[in-house]
């Protein structure tokens, strides 16, 4: 990669910061996250360490910018994938499906990433603040879907109440729009059931946890998808091709 053109002006440390991070995604499958720095990236990438450290003075900054810009990435996927099947007038079931078919084919397209945000905690590191609007965007569009399918009367009333006090934190609620009344108010809860079975899901997938059980791994992640579905009261048309 030929960097002896990158000079110090604004424009070309906004290139240079891309560069820096191409070299360090290519790193994330050769090294893993533990495996990244500066020293690193610059070796690699025929880099003055020092113009690496100008841009991300330390690891962790240079772990926030890949975990952003992942979380980012993989947010858009899905809202591409509901803004299309919105427009289809698709129900919430199969906006449901297509999101989730596409963060599964953004995780195998985007293997590194996707182990760097939802593998094992990287040693020492602690995200920051910034971090959490590009996290939000997953459990966002799904909050989104399910909201639109609770206002457009798709959703089944649950059978299992949800027990004691609140077990939600306000930015929950807020993320969803409040509390919905009964016999949906703990469908916020309901959601975060889903969302964090989606990335379970992903998780068996991405790490060859179910090659060995499962005949067709996409075929089972969609009656995954639909039956995680059902703890909220939503049908997903499995039939339903959202491709």
């Amino acid at each position: 990669m030929d960097v002896s053109a990158i000079s110090s002006t604004e424009d070309d440390d906004v290139t240079l910061a891309v560069v820096i991070k191409d070299i360090a995604r290519q790193q994330l499958v050769k090294l893993g996250a533990a495996g990244l720095s500066p020293d690193t990236v610059a070796r690699d990438g025929g880099l003055p360490v020092a113009d690496v450290e100008a841009v991300f003075p330390h690891r962790d900054d240079l772990l926030t910018a890949l975990i952003v810009d992942a979380y980012d990435a993989s947010g858009e996927a899905m809202e591409q994938a509901d803004r299309a099947a919105t427009a289809a007038g698709a129900s919430g079931g199969a906006r449901l499906l297509a999101v989730t078919r596409a963060l599964r084919q953004w995780s195998f397209a985007n293997s590194a990433e996707f182990t760097l945000i939802y593998g094992s905690p990287v040693p020492g590191y602690h995200a920051p603040q910034d971090t959490v609007p590009s996290t939000s965007r997953t459990p966002a569009v799904l909050a989104g879907i399910v909201r639109s399918a609770l206002e457009a009367g798709e959703l089944s009333a649950p059978r299992r109440p949800v027990p004691g006090p609140p077990l939600l934190l306000p930015e929950a609620v807020q993320l969803f729009g409040g509390t919905p009344e009964a016999p949906f108010s703990d469908i916020i809860e309901r959601g975060i059931v889903l969302w964090s079975s989606l990335i379970g899901l992903l998780v068996f997938q991405a790490f060859s946890r179910t090659h060995d059980s499962v005949r067709d791994e996409a075929a089972f992640f969609d009656y995954a998808v639909a039956v995680a579905a059902e703890s909220i009261g939503l049908v997903v048309p499995l039939s339903e091709s959202t491709d």
